[in-house]
């Protein structure tokens, strides 16, 4: 399956941005998904998961009741509604999936995501 990802940008503190990544190849609702972003200096983090058929969400604590993750099987296409945004939310975001399910444990592994977009930028700053 291939992935894209959009909608990264430039925002305040406090703002919103709404990422999509676009699943093109295989038959997308088989597929459990997750988001995970990348900041300088850091290893790449978790941060929500939903899986086949829309299980879930699972979020990572750091950004739960700011961000929602869902997906649209209809149109092969998983969002992440980031709201509240903060400085720390800065990084580069990637969308990734695997084929079945993935037990609530393993949702923040990387390891278990063969498929993976070229990431979105995110950047919180005044």
């Amino acid at each position: 399956v291939q992935l894209v990802e959009s909608g990264g940008g430039l925002v305040q503190p406090g703002g919103s941005l709404r990422l999509s990544c676009a699943a093109s190849g295989r038959t997308f609702n088989d597929y459990t998904m997750g988001w995970f972003r990348l900041a300088p200096g850091k290893e790449r983090e978790w941060v929500a998961g939903i899986r086949s058929r829309g299980g879930g969400p699972y979020y990572a604590d750091s950004v739960k009741r700011r961000f929602t993750i869902s997906r649209d099987n209809a149109k092969d296409t998983m969002y992440l509604q980031m709201n509240s945004l903060e400085p720390e939310d800065t990084g580069v975001y990637y969308c990734a999936a695997r084929s079945g399910i993935l037990i609530t444990g393993s949702l923040g592994l990387t390891n278990q995501y063969p498929y993976w977009g070229q990431g979105t930028q995110v950047t919180v700053s005044s």
